[in-house]
């Protein structure tokens, strides 16, 4: 007689979540739980993922991407309750999509350079839109994507079809023009709405310009707040170092320790 083989560590993970919504001695949160319900879970544990990666903390990682397989696995749970589709699917939908994608390693396909690898991505998923039935050269974008990145994702699918600069220098008086935009808004007192509406275009042509340069702009901007937070740490502390509280110190003070700290982290770089 064979013994059998313990179950797999994705497995074990799959059979928990349903005893955890098992109708009857299930957990009563786990069982009233539905995809909109762990919405803000998932999007919190995907910012943590996210953190981690940016505090380099391998074990943090790994740790925070199990929480977030686990908002994959309940959701999936949810469906196949519900005779949808169930993680198997999930799976396998997603293998079978990266072997589509990528001819050149799993077919004989050979493509020229990257360039041309990246055109044949593209015309690919652009295949699978209009099979989607997803019509419109931005169709697929989600409206819910942080600002940054769907501006990034709407000016690459424009940039497809050519409408595109040329170059990053081309964007950059475009830049000054939207912030010319912004202070002429301001010194006529212009409605709010109006000066929103600029400094909305200051941030899309930036955006812009950071694609030219193959920046991801949410990734940059959220370097940069860790930058600022960082600093502004540092700030803190130096300033408590000559007996002073952020409320108490001028900003001649505050600014003095800005610049020690920004010295500090060249004398580390």
């Amino acid at each position: 007689m064979s013994i059998a083989s313990p179950p797999s560590a994705i497995q074990t993970l799959l059979n928990l979540m349903t005893e955890l919504r098992d109708p009857v001695r299930g957990c009563p949160w786990d069982r009233k739980q539905t995809w909109q319900s762990l919405l803000p879970y998932t999007l919190e544990e995907t910012y943590e993922v996210v953190d981690a990666v940016d505090r380099n903390d391998p074990a943090a990682l790994c740790d925070e991407l199990g929480d977030l397989l686990l908002q994959v696995v309940f959701m999936a749970q949810i469906a196949k309750e519900q005779g949808l589709f169930d993680f198997e699917a999930v799976a396998r939908g997603i293998s079978e999509k990266l072997v589509r994608r990528h001819p050149h390693v799993f077919d004989e396909t050979v493509y020229a350079s990257e360039i041309e690898q990246k055109q044949a991505w593209e015309a690919i998923k652009q295949a699978e839109r209009s099979e989607q039935a997803q019509t419109g050269l931005f169709a697929g974008i989600p409206a819910a994507l942080p600002a940054l990145r769907r501006a990034q994702k709407i000016q690459k699918r424009a940039a497809h079809v050519g409408f595109d600069w040329a170059n990053w220098q081309q964007v950059v008086p475009k830049v000054h023009e939207e912030l010319d935009e912004v202070a002429e808004a301001v010194a006529h007192q212009e409605p709010f709405a109006r000066i929103e509406e600029e400094m909305g275009d200051v941030l899309l042509a930036a955006s812009n310009m950071a694609r030219m340069l193959g920046v991801d702009a949410e990734n940059a901007l959220r370097l940069s707040n860790r930058k600022f937070e960082q600093r502004f740490e540092r700030v803190e502390a130096l300033l408590a170092d000559d007996q002073l509280s952020l409320e108490a110190a001028s900003l001649a003070q505050m600014e003095a320790a800005w610049e020690v700290a920004k010295l500090e982290e060249k004398s580390k770089t």
